[in-house]
């Protein structure tokens, strides 16, 4: 490893483990709240009630899973035992979530779907932490951590790009109104399952050669224990750099999670596309993550990472609402169109490019709060920090899926019912959730964003007080070993 410049194949090895790590939540998020809620028919709040409880087993996993790894000692290191572990009960966890046994219904149907989310996630950080919390010990420059973090990015767009385009270009469309149909999701779980394991497992295997030059226990950090996970949060959580993070993360993922749980509903119902359609869509998503990925570091280099996350939090929530906003005014073109296609990639380039460029921001930055903390305290913990980029990654589906099944449950949306069929009233309150709604709380976040304070400067100055550190500490072992 250097601390300057990481080679290309480590950053392509590294970044491929996004793509398994995508997809797993891809098939979540776009799928299984639809799936329980339109095709199972469990209610929308139970439906999100389970998701709910899934959250509240993360507030405990992920950080525990992140202080694990930070002590593990093995010859593989500290991440990659955990790496290898995950990627098969991970997929079985799938697997089970889109077959419950014929005869749950209600409560039974909720208690199996609750169950097997809790697992799957679990399963899904036991991978996501140490990968993340590898990625950022691969460098210490301020500016080559951004290039990293692009490649993770641009990975976990690649991970969603393939899964729409396999599920809305081949799979759906080989079956008779193929997203109303059961038995057509078990070949995308199949395929979802064939992704995972090899990026996963892929990822692990080919980032074994940088596992000598990773950073090493210190021999001073305690073992774990639940008293010493607790001690580690509460320290993590008075770097005042990372609770605005925390915050901002926090509000920005009720946008972006009502966005995604209802994307399904939208195309369906509000948009009333085929799935040839709903599969051009994804065209936003490859110009913009596209742009963010080339533009970041360049961007990272004229501006602090601050106001990159700021902007691009306020860029993301304006323009991904917008097209469902014209919408409400009767400004957008006609449905089933191919214009509205184009009118609603139009928007999705522009939130997807602020999107890429916000994720690989954040990223970045919570690399640098490992950097400060570690100066403050004497301790690297990148498994502390990164954890809570988990936790809110999955409250950001959670979070949507309450406020979404709460919401359809209110208005009354019917289930398993063709859009042509539904009240006009009820489509129009479904683009109020996803229109101005759920743009106000990426908005309240960016405000939070703003609390953050590292800048260049700064970690320049953490970077020379560490080394010297290093360098006094290295004298005096030196001198211990002479001595004896």
């Amino acid at each position: 490893m250097t601390k300057s410049g990481v080679s290309m194949p480590t950053k392509l090895a590294f970044g491929i483990g996004a793509t398994g790590e995508a997809a797993t939540n891809w098939i979540f998020n776009a799928l299984t709240f639809f799936y329980y809620n339109q095709i199972l028919e469990l209610s929308g709040t139970l439906t999100a009630a389970a998701v709910t409880i899934g959250i509240a087993a993360d507030a405990i996993t992920d950080p525990m899973i992140g202080s694990i790894s930070d002590r593990w000692r093995s010859r593989l290191g500290r991440r990659h035992p955990f790496m290898f572990l995950a990627p098969m009960p991970l997929v079985i966890c799938i697997y089970l979530i889109f077959n419950p046994p014929h005869e749950l219904t209600g409560i039974t149907l909720f208690a199996w779907f609750a169950i097997f989310t809790v697992l799957m996630r679990i399963c899904s950080t036991m991978f996501a932490v140490p990968h993340l919390a590898m990625g950022a010990e691969l460098s210490d420059n301020y500016i080559e951590r951004t290039r990293i973090m692009s490649y993770n990015n641009i990975f976990t767009y690649i991970g969603v790009i393939i899964m729409h385009l396999a599920v809305w270009f081949v799979i759906f469309p080989s079956f008779d109104n193929g997203r109303m149909t059961q038995s057509a999701y078990n070949p995308i779980v199949f395929f979802c399952a064939s992704l995972i394991l090899v990026c996963m497992l892929g990822s692990a295997f080919t980032t074994r050669s940088q596992i000598p030059a990773m950073k090493k226990v210190p021999e001073d950090l305690p073992r774990f224990s639940l008293r010493q996970l607790v001690m580690e949060i509460w320290s993590a959580m008075q770097n005042r750099n990372y609770l605005f993070l925390l915050l901002g993360l926090f509000f920005l993922s009720i946008t972006i999670g009502t966005h995604e749980t209802l994307g399904l509903y939208m195309a369906t119902f509000y948009w009333e596309f085929s799935d040839y359609q709903i599969g051009w869509l994804i065209l936003g998503n490859v110009f913009g993550y596209t742009i963010g990925f080339a533009v970041t570091a360049k961007i990272h280099q004229l501006i602090e990472k601050r106001w990159a996350i700021v902007w691009s939090t306020i860029g993301l929530s304006v323009s991904w609402s917008t097209a469902v906003t014209l919408r409400l005014f009767d400004l957008a073109p006609e449905n089933t169109t191919m214009t509205l296609v184009s009118f609603i990639i139009f928007f999705g380039t522009i939130a997807s490019a602020f999107g890429s460029i916000l994720n690989i921001s954040v990223m970045s930055a919570l690399a640098d709060i490992t950097d400060d903390h570690e100066l403050n305290t004497g301790r690297r913990q990148e498994g502390i920090f990164y954890s809570a980029r988990t936790f809110f990654a999955k409250v950001t589906n959670g979070i949507g899926h309450v406020i979404a099944g709460v919401a359809l449950d209110i208005i009354e949306f019917p289930r398993g019912v063709a859009a042509s069929q539904i009240q006009p009233e009820k489509i129009y309150a479904l683009g109020i959730i996803d229109g101005p709604f759920a743009a106000f709380w990426g908005l309240i976040a960016a405000i939070l964003y703003s609390g953050y304070k590292i800048d260049k400067k700064h970690h320049q100055r953490v970077q020379m007080e560490l080394s010297l550190k290093a360098a006094t500490t290295g004298k005096v072992a030196q001198k211990k070993e002479i001595r004896t």
